[in-house]
């Protein structure tokens, strides 16, 4: 919009206008006004230049899509059944990829690659701003878990190598103090880059840590017994679980599961596959774009991540069955907590999610952007203060907060289900025009079924959160 607005005013019909890459003449039906300014910036959203190949692209949205949540998914196995999972992944993973091909279909009717601005487009200003709202609280909440768990694991993972047995309040073994070093001296460089697209080689080495975490995984299912032996170092399996691991049936993995935990995996799986906000900047930056191209790059990078998804998951519960652990990771701790595999792997995802958290912050920078700045050129004083703005808050987040679970559940349950159903639902039934598709068209229809599916997801997470506090229970199931 500011290379329309600075460049081009209002050129009547038959007129040539000037873009980067060569001279294109309006059509003398185009009229004038504002459909003349769609044309012209349909012409400049293709004739944009983007310098990312499509390997990089698929590095880039994978590593978006891989959440934390992953180490969750063995849990939310053991609470479903392995045929029952496989059904709700798959068609998690299916209605991701649909929601994708609605946002790069709004994009490519209008010739815009901002979410923000599809929102402005579908609703004006409130959409905008809506828009940009619920980006930059869902992607603030990402960062903050991540930066949680270096909090929470890198003082074990530095213990362990060290081979203390427990922590001795030394500095360097202070989760506080070293989500700060990571953020300053790994993080906040790579927020720093210009272009989404300089981070496909970090974003390639983290999806390669969280490869090695699978193989791991995959290696341990073949080395650890069942029933397990949860003796070593006098360290059992907490009481809550109450699950008897020498009953017969126990080493029997289960094809379907119900249990009062099976409706909390809903949203797991639905939350999995998160990365609508990275969509269209990485679309922007996309060499050769289409929307072809673009869905493909989505397609491979959900399929891959569903691959992950999928094996991690079953390995991880054909190991532990119903003593599976909310978290993966943790249940290891019961059979060796010194395995120098399960540390190295820890010590892996911790590179994994850190590397993964300048990609999560491009979306924020450029939804403020947006807000606060629609009209200005690019500048690096507003770039830098972004990222610095932005690590200082979620960092106070991570330090003194001392329980940030619920807040963020609230905010994954409403801004999870709005990035990828409702908003691009609804983007697509207004922005696309009737004299393509009419209003009671069928895609249309199935446009606004796709939103109102995203209400009923909402409403389920936001009772399940309401349940945990009235009951009091205090379960954790993981997230993206």
């Amino acid at each position: 919009s500011y290379v329309l607005r600075k460049h081009i005013f209002s050129p009547a019909k038959g007129h040539t206008v000037k873009t980067n890459t060569k001279k294109t003449k309006i059509p003398t039906n185009s009229g004038t006004g504002i459909n003349t300014l769609i044309f012209v910036s349909v012409v400049l959203f293709l004739q944009f230049e983007g310098k990312t190949s499509f390997g990089m692209s698929v590095f880039n949205l994978s590593n978006a899509i891989m959440g934390s949540g992953i180490l969750g998914l063995a849990f939310a196995m053991s609470n479903t059944g392995i045929i029952l999972f496989i059904i709700l992944l798959l068609f998690i993973a299916i209605l991701s990829a649909y929601s994708i091909h609605l946002l790069l279909k709004s994009a490519g009717v209008v010739g815009i690659r901002a979410y923000e601005q599809l929102g402005y487009r579908a609703f004006g200003h409130p959409g905008k701003m809506l828009a940009a709202i619920i980006i930059t609280v869902h992607n603030i909440g990402a960062m903050s878990s991540y930066l949680f768990i270096v909090k929470s694991e890198l003082p074990l993972v530095i213990q362990a190598f060290l081979g203390k047995q427990e922590n001795t309040g030394e500095w360097f073994l202070n989760g506080s103090y070293l989500i700060i070093i990571v953020s300053v001296f790994i993080i906040f460089p790579l927020a720093l880059m210009k272009h989404l697209g300089y981070l496909g080689y970090t974003s390639g080495f983290s999806l390669s840590c969280m490869v090695f975490f699978l193989i791991s995984v995959i290696y341990k299912k073949f080395n650890i017994p069942c029933p397990l032996e949860v003796h070593h170092n006098n360290i059992t399996i907490p009481d809550h679980y109450n699950i008897d691991t020498t009953t017969d049936d126990f080493c029997e993995p289960k094809l379907f599961t119900i249990n009062s935990q099976t409706a909390y995996t809903i949203p797991i799986l639905a939350f999995a596959f998160v990365c609508h906000p990275e969509v269209l900047p990485i679309y922007t930056e996309l060499r050769d774009p289409t929307k072809k191209r673009m869905q493909k790059v989505a397609n491979v990078s959900i399929l891959a991540m569903f691959i992950m998804y999928l094996l991690t998951a079953l390995f991880g519960y054909l190991t532990f069955h119903g003593a599976v652990e909310s978290e993966l990771l943790h249940t290891y701790n019961y059979v060796d907590p010194l395995d120098v595999l399960i540390l190295c792997v820890r010590l892996a995802v911790l590179v994994a999610v850190t590397l993964t958290v300048p990609v999560v912050l491009f979306p924020i920078r450029r939804a403020l952007l947006q807000i606060l700045f629609p009209d200005k050129p690019f500048s690096w004083l507003r770039h830098v203060s972004i990222a610095v703005g932005l690590l200082f808050l979620v960092n106070l987040l991570v330090i003194f907060v001392p329980s940030i679970r619920d807040i963020f559940g609230i905010i994954g349950a409403t801004s999870a289900p709005s990035l990828i159903f409702i908003l691009p639902g609804i983007f697509y039934f207004r922005i696309v025009p009737e004299d393509q598709e009419p209003l009671r068209s069928k895609t249309k229809i199935q446009a606004l079924c796709f939103a109102a599916l995203g209400f009923i997801f909402m409403i389920m997470s936001l009772s399940f959160i309401i349940i945990d506090w009235v009951t009091g229970e205090a379960r954790s199931v993981g997230g993206h």
